[in-house]
């Protein structure tokens, strides 16, 4: 296992409690980073072990992401103090006490490993594990399940208006994944995340730029959150004191995409970006061209920045960054992951849909099973009370 340190937590005198959490993180959305978030205020440092791809596979099936993605996006989340690479899959004593851990956090559900055995059996038993909230209607499966919804070959063409089915696939076969016809049904259905102005203030950072710090604006659909988001956020906040972050709404963003974008509503991207370590604070439903009001109302921009791709014009036929590259404001900048996008994502799943369907039906069967372990183990807890 290698590890990436990334901020260190002040202590006062006591020492400080150090929390362990591990997963995949496939496709990291604001689900992963709430939990983190959960975790990191029950202590003071957070360590989270990242699983690689082989170990993944052989438990649980392929990942979307690469591991180096997935090491990368976590590494990007604000609550995050330091990752573990490689870390394994069914949670060891003897790697807490390497990294100095007290206790190790997970979800209020249980995750089996290969063997259909507790992969936090162990740590239970040794008096070191605690549980947060789950966040419900969100999930790597749920996502999956949406893009699995999006392969037509309308959307593999870029026509918004042919709507044929799948070539070479049995389109009863995802419809009953999207339907929940499984038993477990809310547990493989395709849901929908209903955000809260709570859960956006949790995930805020409160921070209001200083007197004399310049402002970076940004803005885009920031969809299936990913690692070319956070290199192109780290770039633009590089040029400034405060990343403000403009997120168009779902209308907007469908207009100008097509097809069935965005796959996470207005809610989801802006949860997503909100837990980046980079951004300080996003508009909400942000005009597709830079106004007068953007640079103006929230805060006053100093400049404006936007990545070295083609940017589709608004749907008047201007360039949306008409108003900034008049005022001299305007910068593009390049990034290492240019090549990731939420379009290649979705090709990923395309190019390997027999293989992703397959996955959903194999988890479909293990939320069974993990279902009802954890109703046994509350029926147990609960007789123990008695």
């Amino acid at each position: 296992m290698s590890q990436i340190e990334t901020t260190d937590t002040t202590t006062s005198g006591r020492k400080p409690v150090r929390v362990w959490v591990d997963g995949c993180f496939d496709m990291m959305h604001f689900g992963h980073a709430n939990a983190l978030r959960q975790a990191r205020a029950m202590g003071d440092y957070l360590v989270v072990g990242v699983h690689s791809d082989v170990e993944i596979e052989k438990n649980k099936g392929p990942c979307v992401m690469k591991e180096e993605e997935r090491y990368a996006a976590v590494a990007a989340c604000k609550w995050v103090d330091e990752i573990v690479k490689d870390a394994p899959y069914v949670t060891a004593l003897e790697v807490l006490d390497e990294y100095n851990i007290d206790f190790v956090v997970h979800g209020d559900d249980i995750t089996t490993a290969a063997d259909g055995t507790d992969c936090y059996q162990i740590v239970k038993d040794a008096g070191r594990y605690k549980e947060c909230k789950r966040t419900v209607g969100i999930s790597t499966t749920e996502l999956v399940g949406r893009m699995l919804l999006l392969t037509r070959d309308h959307h593999i063409r870029g026509s918004r208006t042919v709507k044929s089915p799948i070539q070479g696939v049995d389109e009863a076969a995802v419809a009953n994944f999207t339907q929940g016809s499984l038993p477990a049904g809310a547990l493989t259905g395709i849901a929908h995340y209903l955000s809260t102005s709570k859960k956006i203030i949790q995930f805020s950072s409160g921070r209001e730029p200083k007197a004399g710090d310049k402002v970076v604006y940004v803005d885009g659909a920031f969809d299936l959150f990913h690692t070319g988001h956070i290199e192109f956020f780290k770039r633009a906040r590089e040029l400034g004191d405060y990343l403000l972050v403009g997120i168009h709404d779902d209308q907007t963003v469908n207009a100008v995409k097509g097809g069935n974008f965005p796959v996470m509503n207005l809610q989801e991207r802006v949860l997503g970006a909100l837990q980046c370590r980079y951004v300080d604070e996003v508009i909400i439903g942000a005009p597709y061209s830079v106004t007068k009001d953007v640079l103006e109302d929230v805060y006053h921009v100093d400049v404006v920045v936007h990545g070295a791709s083609d940017q589709p014009l608004d749907i008047d036929g201007r360039d949306p960054y008409e108003l900034p590259k008049t005022l001299g404001i305007y910068k593009e900048v390049e990034h290492p992951r240019l090549d990731l996008t939420t379009t290649t994502i979705i090709e990923r799943i395309i190019a390997n849909r027999h293989v992703y369907i397959e996955r959903q039906a194999r988890k479909a069967k293990k939320a069974i099973a993990e279902a009802e372990a954890e109703q046994r183990e509350k029926e147990l807890k609960a007789a123990l009370h008695l």
